[in-house]
């Protein structure tokens, strides 16, 4: 029969796609031991880590890295369910609703058995022919649980292809000759800052009849208390049912209400009900039991009219909505489901201080407002549809682009929802400047990474901001407010830092900070999480502030927010110029993991640093140009010049530029990202020659002939660290190990400098390792080894795969 899907409704031609029924025959697990002259390196600071660790565990705290408990991947997962900023909901692309990030700074990765859409069918006397839970989740469900229910759904006749922010799955029911398709839809919408915050989404069923008998059929969408377990529900949880006329149609649904560690937070399910449609609901039945009285109740009657529909008081409690239609031979019917959650306050784990979510600014704060986020969802689900089809259509038609691309560009994005996203009201209004992107668009924050539990990381967001800037660029600014108000900001306790042991202050003037803070402290109020160095001497953090400012001004050409950073911006170049030991005119790196690359040593003038610094004493000039500051823009524009001589006369070896100038056989490395701050500055739409064309022409090849061809083959990525005679440097962890944000980054730069396939290559052996090689798709690492390990899943990073989206765009 003919689709009755519109176009922008239809399954899409690329996206990731399997079959439920998918194993991955290579399976890769997290890195825990260094080799042995780095663990001789490391030892002082794995001993000191240890010591953090249990102190941690000993008190209740949550470690920021906790790197004893190392996450493992799961191979499971699909696109994560709900908007951006409350909350979200993993979902597996077998069916499973699993990985739950409720609670702030806390990821549950057990899979709620009760969460489920069960299809049942009944032939024309209403006798029931089918029915089975629409689930191909192979792993073994707690003992007892819902036994009544029918969980053998061949994965064979199914298949899943996920585009962030939507999904399809589609089922193949062949003995009775019906086909199902469920799309998952989050509003996560560009330029959409209203539903982009909406805690919740939509399933939408088109069901099929190929046969030549009319059916009558049912899916029942079933829904529990908790986070995939209880552990985190406090007091006893409570279920109502509701119903309401909206501007389309009747909204039926029910309501758990909960506490999630003492914070009010209650989950809505619910149907629309169209023409010839029954929706009936339960508010009662108990996930931990067998399930039969709800199971048997769909077999006997097709719908739920004969169960519990008044309020429920229990521990753990379920609740479900059924929709009942009857479809014609060579006919089709539709179901809309919506999901929605309210956790309007909440607060982190070691703070007494409370935050409002983001979406109360639209949706209210009073706690009781799923149903009417259900309703809504409900309602405006076929305009969030459209405008994502008109956003991913013009990629995705392309006939230049590979197809690869295609699902990378977009999946890669679930992080921006996925990543322990925090979208907050700004308090205190007040007292920020009218001029203040916070005061309309509040607070935003992602974590660094499922396991690297810091807000805001800014050296990782430097590379993912190009999704942010590109996508929801009033986010981008709103976290660069953030960084300013820190700038002038000091903290003089002193802590112990990981790595010497040496006392360190949390916070000096004219720095930007490592991070805004970890969810097991106090977010916002207490920056500086990171233990591991004195993140005050890093070198790039400060350079990193300028170069996005810079790039964001580029992009969107915002003069006010320019004028707004630019006394900030001078104080933290000033502050830079502390680390020109030599007075040479460039920074030089203090012989210690003092940038991004944590456990990688620079000294001297070095590649990365020294692209960063010359590239921000160009921006500044720019800027001061825009302003109008003539003398701070002639000054910048010396020093800029001075440096880059500099850069060019200790790094360049007629080849590529060396990693940095110590006396080690290391300092020969050829880097990756050696050339980063130039990338930067290419993107951010700099034509100038700002390095001799020849060598950075020269420099790329041989980072591609070296970093990517002589890696794996050419289908892994740029490794970090290559030596000049094709072997990876193992003088680190860091230089062997393949970043993928880097790498993506990378592939941008490639394009930029005219390298196009080059690019795309590199990039292909990020996205095929994560999605199809690993089974790491939606939990992306931060690195891939050559050896079947990987190190940080659910990581920022990879979100600057939008630097290529940029590369690709038209100045």
């Amino acid at each position: 029969m003919m689709s009755v899907l519109s176009d922008f409704e239809k399954v899409p031609q690329f996206g990731w796609k399997v079959n439920l029924d998918h194993t991955y025959e290579e399976h890769k697990s997290p890195f825990c031991l260094p080799r042995i002259k780095q663990i001789i390196y490391l030892l002082p600071l794995l001993v000191r880590y240890f010591i953090y660790n249990v102190s941690c565990i000993i008190c209740g705290r949550v470690p920021v890295m906790d790197f004893l408990r190392l996450r493992k991947a799961q191979q499971k997962y699909g696109v994560p369910f709900g908007g951006i900023g409350g909350g979200s909901i993993g979902r597996g692309f077998r069916g499973e609703f699993c990985r739950f990030q409720m609670i702030p700074g806390l990821y549950d990765y057990d899979t709620a058995e009760a969460n489920q859409f069960i299809l049942t069918i009944r032939d024309e006397d209403k006798k029931t022919v089918f029915q089975q839970v629409l689930s191909a989740a192979v792993e073994p469900r707690r003992s007892g649980a819902l036994s009544s229910w029918d969980w053998n759904f061949p994965g064979k006749n199914a298949s899943y292809t996920g585009l962030f922010p939507r999904s399809w799955t589609e089922y193949n029911i062949p003995e009775h000759n019906l086909r199902l398709i469920c799309r998952q839809v989050s509003p996560v919408i560009p330029h959409n800052y209203k539903d982009s915050c909406l805690p919740g989404g939509v399933f939408l069923w088109t069901c099929e009849n190929n046969s030549d008998t009319l059916k009558n059929v049912t899916i029942t969408f079933t829904f529990s208390s908790g986070c995939g377990n209880n552990k985190h529900v406090s007091d006893s949880c409570e279920t109502d049912s509701f119903s309401s006329k909206g501007n389309l149609a009747q909204v039926s649904g029910a309501t758990i209400k909960q506490k999630l560690n003492n914070m009010n937070c209650s989950y809505s399910i619910a149907a629309l009900k169209n023409v010839e449609q029954n929706i009936t609901v339960t508010t009662h039945f108990d996930p931990a039991g067998s399930g039969e009285t709800l199971w048997e109740t769909l077999k006997c009657d097709g719908n739920l009219s004969a169960m519990n529909q008044t309020s429920h008081i229990g521990k753990n409690v379920g609740v479900a909505v059924a929709c009942e239609c009857q479809i014609s031979p060579g006919g089709a019917s539709n179901a809309q489901f919506a999901l929605t959650w309210d956790m309007p306050v909440i607060k982190f784990l070691e703070s007494p201080k409370t935050f409002t979510r983001y979406y109360t600014k639209y949706f209210g704060s009073e706690g009781s407002n799923s149903p009417s986020m259900c309703e809504y969802a409900l309602e405006n689900y076929t305009k969030w549809e459209k405008e994502i089809f008109q956003w991913q259509q013009p990629t995705l038609n392309s006939i230049t682009l590979p197809s690869w691309y295609k699902s990378a560009i977009f999946n890669e994005l679930y992080y921006v929802a996925d990543g322990g996203t925090q979208w907050l009201l700004m308090d205190d209004v007040d007292e920020l400047p009218s001029t203040d992107i916070r005061i309309e668009y509040g607070r935003f924050g992602y974590l660094e990474g499922h396991e690297y539990m810091m807000y805001n990381t800014y050296d990782v967001h430097f590379y993912a901001s190009w999704a942010l800037i590109q996508l929801w660029p009033r986010l981008q600014e709103s976290i660069q407010y953030e960084f300013r108000s820190t700038i002038d900001y000091q903290s003089l306790d002193t802590r112990k830092n990981l790595y010497n042991g040496k006392p360190m202050y949390r916070k000096v003037k004219h720095t930007i900070p490592h991070d805004l803070g970890a969810p097991g402290e106090n977010p916002w109020l207490e920056i500086n999480a990171y233990p591991v160095h004195d993140v005050c001497e890093w070198r790039d953090l400060n350079l990193k502030f300028v170069l996005q400012c810079y790039r964001d001004y580029s992009l969107t050409k915002n003069i006010k927010y320019l004028g707004d950073m630019w006394p900030q911006l001078n104080s933290v170049m000033e502050y830079s110029l502390k680390w020109d030991s030599d007075n040479d005119g460039m920074i030089e790196n203090g012989g210690f993991p003092d940038q991004t690359y944590d456990a990688w040593t620079m000294t001297g003038v070095s590649a990365y640093c020294g692209s960063l610094y010359f590239a921000s004493c160009f921006a500044m000039s720019k800027m001061g140009e825009a302003l109008g500051d003539a003398e701070a823009s002639a000054l910048y524009h010396t020093r800029f010049s001075t440096a880059t001589e500099v850069f060019v006369k200790k790094l360049w070896n007629g080849q590529y530029y060396n990693f940095d100038c110590s006396s080690g056989p290391g300092h020969q490395s050829v880097m990756a990202d050696q050339l980063c701050g130039l990338w930067y500055l290419r993107a951010s739409g700099v034509k100038d020659e700002i390095l001799p064309k020849d060598q950075v022409k020269s420099a790329l090849q041989t980072i591609f002939n070296l970093n990517v061809k002589c890696f794996q083959n050419g289908t892994m990525g740029a490794v970090n660290g290559m030596l000049p005679d094709g072997s990876i440097d193992v003088s680190a962890i860091q230089s062997e190990e393949m970043w993928t944000g880097v790498s993506y980054g990378l592939a941008a730069f490639f394009i930029h400098e005219n390298m196009e396939s080059e690019g795309f290559t590199t990039g292909a052996g990020v996205y095929k390792t994560t999605y199809h090689t690993t089974g790491l798709a939606f939990e992306t690492p931060e690195a891939f080894y050559e050896n079947k390990k990987y190190r940080s899943i659910g990581y920022m990073r990879p979100l600057s795969i939008w630097a290529i989206n940029r590369a690709l765009t038209p100045s």
